[in-house]
């Protein structure tokens, strides 16, 4: 059994220590021992017995409240109140350097909570070290100063949860629609050096890559580009290489046939284009951005983007090299080729790539190839996209998310023409639908009281993240604000006005559906009788939201969060609250947003079909995933699934394994297994538990991760039954 000690970093659970703590309060009674030494052995058995039947470790804090707990159970009250009086002094001890422990313990790669906090960042490398060390001082500043003391206390309970605290001392927001076209086309500025528009696709391309970058040093959260934008460049080098062929021929003193020029010129627009995507997929990889991690970006590919019929056919061109090109993957430091987190790929399922006689069938026949062999690309359908984002126009539209799963709200500029790249998101508040209903003690009238409360006090925490972003100059982020990222607003100016009126939205995330409405109604929400109930407390998140919206003319909007170590925190937090409840806290994670709990037995099409009412109902973003074995020698079934994408649900993912171990070359699914009540990742083959020599990729909730997970986390991986 392991414990995390207040500074992060792990150990192994010593009950002598219980037996001595204890025994020092009991003698220091001044009415005598009031316990007997078996007792006090009895006391360190029962905590060890807790510890090992939820599944995970303990923090001190809680081991201690559980002493207190026991102590009071067997009548030692003054003994107990002597303990609680130690702990109390403890207390005010370290209240003056946590934080200096916790940075301290990170430096030194002990903390095993930030080892495990983000999938995606590397914990022993200098650049995310520095980024934590930020973080803690943003955090406790935040948690100091910046935040109303009952929104910190909600935070650390796991009551709410306010997301990236580690930034919210800087005026930083969360994801964004990148207008790269107006990057491109019109210009920008890089580090104070002007970047003209681009004379060839791959000189695109590398301007592409140093925008993504720019882009992530200046926010936290997802950004995303279209590959639309750079169509458009794909005929800028066809133009350029048209002139250059044909002066090589006129210098040989050669006449070619036209036919023999446009396949000289096509054979070398292609060899361009693979460089170009190259670029992008390589520098992406490879890139340390200010936080210390490849930047979280997310490739849209829409063939219905494109404005004439040679940009959809040079579209096409470049999504056709970028399938190719993901699906042999990159190598590792071993030369072995694998899967790489980013960039996150969207295909969009239109009607001239869905059915076997489209014209662009080949295409998706590739991204399925893709998907069995790399987890992307994640599929939105345009079909259901046009039906669920309706403008104020009447009109739908179908456009990327920012991210994994953030989606803006449909927006009308003043010129009557919808907008959404040059759009971001401010940022998410997550409220535990499971605590409220633990809370209610299975009162539908005492859980809408509740319920009701927490929405203000959610209300409160996103109104604090809008008026940090109030009065941001442009000046501090150039490359979003002044250089087109974002905008194009003068030096000096504030952001306010792109706060307002739906051009960004601001998030109310959700977590826990299922658990939430497994206490309340005994029923899953999958279940006819436990439906109502769920889609009701959507129904009302959105009200709330639309409410708020009403009041400030903010774009408040209902996000299906992705949990990645909060999922573990809330688990704790609700263990703590509420102990150990079968089937509702008994497990060392709780459900992403509103799917379906990872260990119910239902089929891929069930399960899509009746999570498309819940992603209708979450306009601030939401994914559904099917959960899928090795797929690549049934490639007609993921296509079969594809279809049912395009008919029934906005947008979905397939989860498949993708993993290598670099000691004995196993290709294939990495194991998680149990040892002395923790989790590890083992190669089934050879055994290997060395998690520096294996690559193991798992959709972790919405995009990919490569640097493992929390006990939590990893325990969710570990149970997800297949659907397929």
């Amino acid at each position: 059994m392991k414990i995390i000690k207040r500074n992060g970093s792990e150990e192994t659970f010593n009950p002598q220590k219980i037996v001595e703590a204890v025994r020092k309060a009991d003698l220091a009674n001044t009415n005598g021992r009031a316990l007997t030494d078996e007792q006090i052995k009895g006391i360190a058995t029962t905590i060890k017995n807790t510890g090992e039947c939820v599944s995970r470790a303990l923090s001190v804090e809680e081991i201690q409240e559980l002493v207190e707990t026991e102590i009071m159970k067997l009548g030692a009250y003054e003994t107990a109140k002597l303990y609680i009086r130690y702990r109390y002094t403890r207390s005010l001890a370290r209240t003056a350097n946590t934080t200096d422990n916790r940075i301290l313990s990170l430096i030194e790669c002990n903390n095993e909570e930030v080892k495990q906090e983000n999938s995606n960042k590397n914990p022993t490398v200098n650049s995310v070290q520095r980024d934590y060390m930020a973080g803690e001082v943003s955090k406790d500043l935040t948690k100091r100063i910046l935040l109303p003391e009952d929104i910190v206390q909600a935070h650390e309970e796991g009551i709410i949860h306010f997301h990236d605290a580690d930034y919210f001392a800087q005026h930083m927001h969360n994801c964004d629609l990148v207008n790269l076209e107006d990057m491109l086309q019109n210009g920008t500025v890089i580090s104070g050096t002007m970047i003209e528009k681009p004379h060839s696709f791959s000189t695109a391309c590398n301007i592409a890559t140093q925008i993504i970058a720019q882009v992530a040093s200046n926010q936290y959260g997802g950004q995303s580009i279209s590959l639309t934008h750079l169509a458009p460049f794909v005929q800028v080098s066809r133009q350029k290489i048209t002139k250059l062929v044909l002066k090589e021929f006129e210098e040989l003193g050669v006449t070619p046939t036209k036919e023999k020029v446009e396949s000289i010129v096509e054979r070398r627009v292609r060899e361009e284009i693979n460089r170009g995507v190259q670029t992008i997929q390589y520098q992406v990889v490879t890139l340390l951005t200010t936080n210390g991690q490849a930047p979280f970006i997310t490739v849209f590919m829409y063939l219905g983007e494109a404005r004439n019929e040679q940009e959809k056919k040079d579209l096409a061109i470049i999504i056709e090299e970028t399938l190719n090109q993901r699906i042999q993957g990159v190598k590792n430091e071993k030369g072995v080729y694998i899967t790489p987190a980013f960039p996150k790929l969207i295909y969009v399922l239109e009607e001239q790539n869905i059915h076997d006689d489209s014209p662009y069938w080949y295409l998706t026949e590739l991204a399925a190839k893709c998907t069995a062999k790399r987890m992307v690309p994640d599929y939105i359908s345009e079909k259901k996209m046009l039906e669920l984002k309706i403008d104020k126009n009447g009109e739908g539209h179908c456009y990327t998310c920012m991210g994994c799963r953030s989606f803006l709200t449909p927006y009308v500029d003043e010129n009557g023409k919808p907008k959404y790249y040059g759009r971001f998101n401010q940022g998410v508040v997550t409220v535990n639908l499971p605590d409220i209903a633990l809370s209610s003690g299975g009162d539908f009238d005492r859980f809408w009281e509740i319920f009701d409360e927490r929405m203000e006090l959610c209300h409160r925490a996103l109104m604090c993240r809008h008026n940090r972003l109030k009065g941001t100059l442009s000046d501090a982020a150039p490359i979003l604000w002044q250089n087109g990222a974002l905008a194009r607003l003068k030096k000096g100016e504030t952001i306010d006005k792109l706060l307002y009126g739906g051009y960004s939205t601001i998030s109310l995330g959700f977590a826990g559906l299922y658990e939430c409405v497994k206490y309340m109604t005994g029923k899953s929400h999958t279940d006819p009788e436990g439906e109502p109930f769920a889609l009701e407390v959507m129904q009302r998140l959105n009200a709330a939201c639309r409410g708020w919206k009403e009041q400030h003319r903010i774009d408040f909007s209902l996000y299906g969060t992705p949990l990645e170590s909060t999922t573990y925190k809330f688990a704790k937090c609700l263990q703590k609250r509420f102990g150990v409840i079968e089937g509702i806290t008994d497990k060392g994670y709780i459900t992403n947003s509103y799917h379906v709990h990872v260990t119910e037995e239902i089929d891929a099409f069930t399960k899509l079909k009746f999570e498309a009412k819940f992603q209708a109902l979450s306009p601030g973003g939401a994914i559904s995933y099917v959960e899928v074995p090795n797929m690549q020698d049934n490639i007609p079934a993921v296509l079969q699934v594809m279809r049912f994408i395009y008919d029934n649900i906005m947008y979905a993912e397939l989860n498949t394994k993708s993993d290598y171990c670099q000691v004995c070359g196993y290709d294939g699914e990495i194991m998680v297994v149990e040892d002395d009540g923790k989790l590890v990742w083992e190669c089934p083959n050879c055994g290997n538990r060395d998690q520096d020599k294996m690559n193991v990729a798992r959709r972790t909730c919405g995009y990919i991760g490569t640097q493992y997970w929390n006990q939590g986390r990893t325990q969710e991986i570990k149970e997800r039954v297949l659907h397929l």
